[in-house]
């Protein structure tokens, strides 16, 4: 993983792309090593204005693919967004529709009935990022060992879940303890959990065409080993540092789009998935009247997880 001191700084960026550096410092130095110490051919003299054009069409290349990818990543943000104001509903729906205890506490169901989502929502969070949640600390920890263990070996533990609590939902309707209408409401608010679930796998299970990264990369490259021969007879040695700066922001360009591309992986700049997640599970535990909850994640040098 990157870290914030690597990304923040130029020495950083050299060091996350230290291939594509190194080459195109060699790409600038050998042509500068040719044109100072040898007899430079003409016929290396390269014209600039189709360089020039030739620029401009891998700048437009990369940036759309840079463009799409940050799509991507705005929509995953939206979608989680979502997830937490659903949770929070589907919270205060479990503790107005659902009658409390005599004392006016929740009731053990209204207790389970939260803490489900709570391992829903963790859930989601390990899915996404190709975590076994049964090796999540937060993920099952206020479920009971019967129901955990019945998640074994379900191929979509989320929608595993969320069935469980129709279900739950269902049954208390038909006992009288739950108004139709009432229950209805509930099912529109799983529907759009699952809605938002499935815009997250979406993301997560389709990525952008390979074709525009392996294109982009190998523009980027034969653009590096041109380009010198363009601009070396006008600016002599500086060709070595130019070369570098030029390619070098074509190729962060397209590299951005690589890790944007997927919104939901542990690069420093993914979505903060776990500090979302804890947002929601202390939330919806407070309305609870539970007061040991854990700490929401803050920010660690920059990077929130």
């Amino acid at each position: 993983m990157m870290t914030e001191g690597r990304s923040g700084s130029v020495f950083g960026l050299l060091y996350w792309q230290w291939k594509f550096a190194l080459l195109f410092l060699a790409a600038g130095s050998t042509t500068w090593a040719i044109h100072h110490y040898l007899d430079y051919p003409k016929w290396l003299l390269l014209p600039t204005l189709p360089l020039a054009v030739v620029g401009g069409a891998i700048g437009i290349f990369v940036s759309f693919r840079t463009n799409q990818a940050y799509d991507r990543w705005w929509e995953g943000r939206k979608l989680w967004g979502r997830l937490i104001n659903s949770s929070r509903h589907f919270a205060t729906q479990v503790l107005s529709y659902l009658p409390r205890g005599a004392d006016g506490t929740p009731t053990e169901t209204q207790r389970r009935l939260v803490h489900r989502h709570v391992a829903y929502v963790h859930s989601l969070r390990c899915l996404l990022r190709l975590q076994d949640p049964f090796a999540d600390e937060a993920a099952f920890e206020l479920l009971d060992d019967k129901e955990r263990e019945g998640l074994r070996g379900q191929s979509n533990i989320t929608h595993a879940l969320l069935d469980t609590q129709t279900a739950e939902l269902t049954t208390l309707c038909n006992e009288g303890k739950l108004d139709e209408l009432r229950l209805q409401s509930f099912d529109s608010t799983v529907a759009k959990l699952l809605d938002i679930q499935g815009g997250c796998e979406r993301i997560k299970k389709t990525p952008l065409p390979r074709g525009y990264g392996f294109i982009a990369n190998r523009l980027v490259i034969a653009f590096s080993l041109i380009f010198p021969f363009a601009v070396v007879h006008h600016i002599g040695w500086a060709v070595i540092p130019v070369n570098l700066l030029v390619c070098l922001a074509f190729g962060l360009i397209s590299e951005a789009g690589r890790v944007l591309e997927d919104p939901f992986n542990m690069f420093y700049n993914g979505l903060p998935l776990m500090a979302m997640a804890r947002t929601i599970e202390v939330n919806i535990r407070e309305r609870l009247g539970e007061r040991e909850l854990p700490a929401i994640p803050e920010p660690v040098d920059g990077i929130l997880m």
